[in-house]
């Protein structure tokens, strides 16, 4: 054999190698933006690398796989059912009240289903890779909270602190945890004391509620 065609079969053979590793990299990578949704875009803008960001997903997912969770009982999605119509009852009179018992409600239900609570980053790294859809809704409620105990939040801000709370609540309760009927909150309008927070208000099956009154 020539050494021309040794050389030719060496750059073919570097060829389909190099197709493979892309074609790898490529469905993987497809993968992860499917898992992940909006939360790759974040992690990898985040990272000094789209390769350093894809490594710290696949490391959550590790991570995740790890974890023992568990299925909720009807007995406990019937309690968590009636925990949250009585934070939004609880909203009418003390709006930043139920905003911390919303946060109390959904940590607690976080743990039940068996995730870590104890950091809230590490939180939501591992609750990114089966809850990235309403994971936003977590950060703006969060957020806002926070914002709160400084009193930097108003009754609107609280309102859809609550919306959002309830959109990661319902995803991981696994059904909409109020009826349609649901539970008064107030409006910002001293005219209108009370409205109710509508089931479509948290579209956890897409992007971020709408937050304006029905």
């Amino acid at each position: 054999m020539s050494p021309t065609i040794v050389i030719i079969l060496i750059v073919l053979v570097l060829l389909l190698v190099a197709a493979i590793v892309f074609g790898v990299r490529a469905g993987r990578r497809k993968k992860l933006q499917k898992t992940f949704g909006p939360e790759y875009d974040r992690v990898v803008g985040d990272a000094d690398s789209r390769a350093e960001g894809e490594r710290e997903l696949l490391e959550r997912q590790k991570r995740h796989a790890e974890l023992e969770l568990r299925p909720l009982s009807a007995e406990s999605k019937a309690k968590y059912s009636v925990a949250w119509e009585e934070v939004q009852i609880q909203f009418v009179d003390a709006p930043e009240q139920a905003v911390s018992t919303a946060d109390e409600l959904v940590t607690r239900l976080i743990a039940e289903r068996g995730y870590p609570t104890g950091d809230y980053d590490d939180q939501l790294a591992n609750l990114s890779v089966a809850h990235a859809r309403t994971l936003g809704h977590y950060r703006d409620a969060h957020a806002i909270s926070e914002r709160s105990k400084s009193g930097e939040a108003d009754t609107e801000d609280l309102r859809q602190a609550l919306v959002h709370y309830r959109a990661l609540f319902a995803d991981l309760l696994g059904e909409n945890p109020v009826k349609s009927e649901g539970a008064a909150t107030p409006d910002t309008d001293p005219k209108v004391p009370s409205q109710k927070i509508n089931d479509h208000d948290s579209d956890v099956a897409g992007s971020r509620p709408d937050a304006t009154s029905r």
